[in-house]
């Protein structure tokens, strides 16, 4: 900065501190005196009002050139005008931005340690029943990871779960399940004309237990040894963890309640229950085990034997419905409460409220067991050459133990089985961010111990990769919400962003796979459509779509918190599976349009023309490294399936214009109430 420029900025500071605000105020109050519109300009014909107006006019004039400077400034051209304003809002915005999370921030800290708090309070029976009706926080990020507090050792490597207390088969590529030595039949009650079902005492009345230390866990053990049977239940957390977390054991025999904390006692209770669950001779009921029986196997090596699954005995009595809440209506004449279904299981100490409610779960399940038993015992066959529906049931808890845990492992087409991909209708370059993206937050994901959902939603991966921003302001305005884990990569996930923008020619056969297999019907899984490959288009490791089909029990793959398996099991009968059919669909359920002539198809000439143009975008974007495009994706003919009649756009393109027109003017929109704020204060 020069002299002239330093005296210039000295002289402006000494205006503004001055007398200037005073006679600029006056000036503004003088100024609403002057007549306005159609009164202005009838003064203005005569002569008495025009002179001084002029001669004001021209003061005003020499005013602002000397203010101005002497000589008239050069304004830059339309382009690079309209560019230095858009980097100047944009600069303006993120601070904006910033400081706008960093209240947001501040608020919610305040408010999610103010319903931590709350939780916690200990409330009466009487009171929970009656004023029970606010929802549990399913998430409270006050709560320090129980994997820190209590040390507990995860192993997410990207390698096959290993099964160290089982056997293997002879050729070394099975583990056997004990459960495979012994025989359905084992387990099939004989003598059940003998059983009177007895209600349980009244929950206020029936001793509890809350099993903290390993004493405690040791007279549990002992009480467990002496019985024939007992029921359990477990309460799980899938989005502060990569695989899961067990966060509570709740355990009934027929005159006490237990809940074990599994994290102050996680070491201990597999050396503990391992046998006693594994021992065929005693009997554990419990209800809708499918997710139960993996988390047992993963967390403490636990292996069960001899299961009377009461989803399983539902399903054969063909009842109205088959959730933990009916059955206990149903046979009990208990109304079971539902508010704490997706609580935070991993807070500490557990409120009486959520300790009632766990209680629940396993309190009635033995007279349940007994009930559904001679139910089960009376019911006809369905004809001579069926098992009897008691048999059919022991069969079903049977299949259910014989489960082995299997780690998610990321493999070249996981992210073809994320929720939303087969819907998504992404081109090429979108459908290549998805992809880098998954692996980015795998990867991440298993290195914190987080699900994939908390690091990257399904959302906001499919927000980020329909938009396709390749500068760390463009992704800053993309977010709507706080993600701790973009926020503090956002340099990285714009590189993979760059990358995967690179790669996106290998991704047109899969996107147009996708297409051409879109579903018709609820039908078969495991279909494995073919896709032809020529040169160096793709490997076989990132374009496979074996076994293509969305699973949605697969972890991360229905929900913005990843997969979150329902473990309160209300309404486990209401699983909804998506699986793929190959054929050509009926025309009153699918329209299909075949495109024969000779001209480009323009879904295809839209798909190709975005995906050049994101392109280019990144070819002339600085960066690292280079982004040069070599090949373009061809635009061909094809056949498009229609299968959405959902309420999107049939013109992408305009689409996007539209989308573009509504954030600009939110930032304009923004941008003045920021401008209002700055000057009423």
């Amino acid at each position: 900065m020069t002299k002239d420029h330093i005296a210039e900025v000295k002289s402006l500071e000494a205006l503004i501190g001055g007398s200037f605000p005073a006679n600029l105020s006056k000036l503004s109050s003088s100024s609403r005196s002057i007549p306005t519109n159609r009164d202005f300009h009838s003064l203005y014909k005569s002569d008495e009002f025009k002179r001084p107006i002029d001669e004001i006019a021209r003061t005003s004039q020499c005013v602002l050139e000397t203010i101005g400077g002497k000589k008239s400034m050069t304004f830059p051209g339309d382009d690079d005008a309209y560019e230095s304003l858009v980097k100047v809002n944009d600069e303006i915005l993120e601070k904006f931005d910033d400081s706008i999370d960093e209240f947001k921030r501040n608020r919610t800290m305040e408010e999610d340690s103010k319903k931590a708090i709350d939780v916690k309070v200990a409330e009466s029976d009487k009171r929970f029943e009656k004023h029970g009706k606010a929802k549990a926080p399913f998430h409270l990020p006050t709560i320090t990871k129980p994997q820190e507090e209590y040390k507990i050792l995860v192993d997410n490597a990207n390698k096959p779960f290993d099964h160290v207390l089982l056997e293997k088969s002879e050729d070394g590529l099975r583990f056997i399940h004990p459960l495979e030595k012994l025989s359905v039949m084992d387990f099939v009650d004989k003598n059940l004309s003998e059983i009177i079902p007895v209600k349980p005492l009244p929950l206020e009345e029936t001793p509890f237990k809350l099993v903290e230390e390993v004493k405690d866990l040791e007279d549990l053990a002992a009480t467990l040894q002496s019985v024939e049977e007992f029921a359990v239940d477990l309460e799980h957390n899938q989005y502060r963890s990569f695989q899961g977390l067990t966060c509570l054991m709740q355990i009934s025999t027929r005159t006490e309640d237990y809940i074990v904390d599994t994290f102050k006692l996680w070491d201990h209770i597999g050396p503990h229950l391992r046998e006693l669950f594994k021992d065929p001779k005693k009997k554990k009921v419990m209800h809708g085990a499918d997710h139960d029986i993996i988390w047992l196997q993963r967390d403490f090596g636990i292996y069960v034997c001899n299961l009377f699954d009461t989803g399983q005995a539902s399903r054969v009595l063909k009842l109205e419905r088959k959730s933990l809440e009916f059955l206990l209506k149903h046979y009990c004449g208990v109304a079971a409460d539902k508010q704490y279904q997706n609580a935070d299981w991993r807070i500490r100490p557990l409120p009486d409220v959520m300790t009632r409610y766990a209680r629940e779960d396993t309190h009635y399940l033995l007279y349940i067991y007994d009930v559904m038993r001679i139910d089960l015992h009376t019911m006809a066959k369905e004809d001579e050459q069926s098992d009897s529906p008691l048999v059919e049931a022991y069969k079903g808890s049977y299949d259910v133990c014989m489960q082995l845990y299997e780690k998610e492992l990321l493999t070249g087409d996981s992210y073809l089985h994320t929720y939303g991909v087969r819907s998504g209708n992404l081109n090429a370059v979108q459908l290549s961010i998805v992809a880098g993206l998954c692996e980015w937050r795998d990867r991440i994901a298993r290195a914190d111990d987080e699900s994939t959902g908390y690091v990257l939603p399904n959302k906001t991966l499919f927000d980020i990769a329909k938009d396709m921003p390749i500068t760390t302001a463009q992704l800053r305005r993309l977010l709507k919400s706080k993600h701790p884990y973009i926020e503090r990569n956002f340099d990285a996930v714009i590189s993979v962003i760059r990358r995967s923008m690179q790669n996106a020619a290998a991704f047109e056969p899969v996107v147009q796979s996708l297409k051409d297999w879109r579903p018709e019907t609820v039908v078969e899984k495991n279909i494995e459509p073919k896709i032809e490959k020529t040169g160096t288009e793709a490997s076989s490791s990132s374009l496979s779509l074996k076994k293509f089909s969305v699973d949605d029990s697969k972890k991360q793959n229905s929900s913005g918190f990843g997969n979150l398996p329902s473990k309160r099991k209300f309404e486990s009968d209401k699983k909804v599976k998506e699986e793929v059919k190959a054929s050509k669909s009926k025309p009153n359920e699918v329209i299909i349009v075949v495109d024969d002539d000779d001209d480009d198809d323009d879904e295809s000439y839209e798909q190709s023309s975005e995906t050049a143009d994101a392109l280019n975008r990144v070819s002339e974007t600085p960066s690292n490294g280079s982004l040069s495009m070599t090949q373009k994706p061809k635009i061909c003919n094809k056949e498009i399936i229609v299968l959405d009649d959902d309420d999107e756009s049939e013109n992408d393109s305009e689409s996007r214009e539209e989308e573009e027109m509504r954030r600009r003017s939110e930032k304009h929109r923004r941008f003045m109430n920021m401008k209002r704020g700055f000057l009423n204060i």
